[in-house]
């Protein structure tokens, strides 16, 4: 095999690693695979037509992203965090992402705070269709909070929350948070936090960022409650 041949191979193998990661984190975050499920190889392997080696790499940086986790003599797993596990997390994305819409505030184009605009009236006329019962974002650019944390233009901010935490937490976002009867308050509060940007008043902006989160903690904090 001529080196050429090879590097060919790799770059197809890491495709379609690219394609089915992209796959089997959608449908953990949705819960189509849901947490704390064994993870079968050869089934989602035999499910996505590929062989184990892509497979392979797409499981290792499923694991990278925290969504998988492999324990010896158990294979691999989708994660499960505890109520305190959870709770930490919302915690953290209070603090984190209150300080990346203050910056966002300061750094944002004009373009980019229109086009965020843009984003929410899409948002507003979707929970609207769904009778202001259901707030589903779609991840990257349609998540609203994604797009404050990219503006903030922090890599640091953007590698924690976007990267480290960012579907770790839209997992349990999609489990409690955008299919509840907060959907009319969070967009609300979106909109609030996408005006207070445009307004460049940063400390309002954090302020409003953290108490949204807050009340999306509380209400999680409520509901397992219930359950319990």
């Amino acid at each position: 095999m001529t080196s050429a041949t090879a590097d060919s191979l790799d770059e197809e193998t890491s495709t379609i690693a690219d394609r089915v990661f992209g796959q089997v984190r959608q449908a953990i975050v949705e819960g189509e695979i849901p947490a704390g499920s064994k993870i079968s190889e050869p089934a989602l392997a035999a499910r996505y037509g590929i062989s184990r080696g892509p497979l392979r790499e797409a499981m290792r940086r499923l694991e990278s992203t925290n969504l998988v986790e492999r324990r010896p003599n158990l294979g691999a797993r989708v994660i499960t965090l505890s109520n305190d596990e959870l709770l930490e997390i919302y915690v953290i994305r209070e603090a984190l992402e209150g300080m990346a819409a203050r910056i966002a505030a300061e750094r944002m184009s004009d373009a980019a705070i229109a086009d965020l605009k843009a984003l929410l009236e899409q948002h507003r006329r979707e929970v609207a269709r769904a009778d202001w019962q259901t707030y589903f974002q779609e991840e990257g650019d349609l998540d609203f909070h994604f797009r404050i944390v990219q503006g903030s233009g922090n890599r640091r901010l953007i590698d924690i929350l976007c990267n480290d935490l960012y579907h770790l937490a839209r997992m349990y976002r999609c489990q409690f948070g955008m299919k509840s009867d907060r959907a009319a308050d969070a967009l609300k509060e979106h909109e609030l936090v996408a005006d207070a940007i445009a307004e460049r008043d940063g400390e309002l902006a954090e302020w409003l960022m953290r108490r949204h989160i807050r009340a999306s903690r509380r209400a999680i904090e409520r509901r397992l409650a219930v359950e319990r």
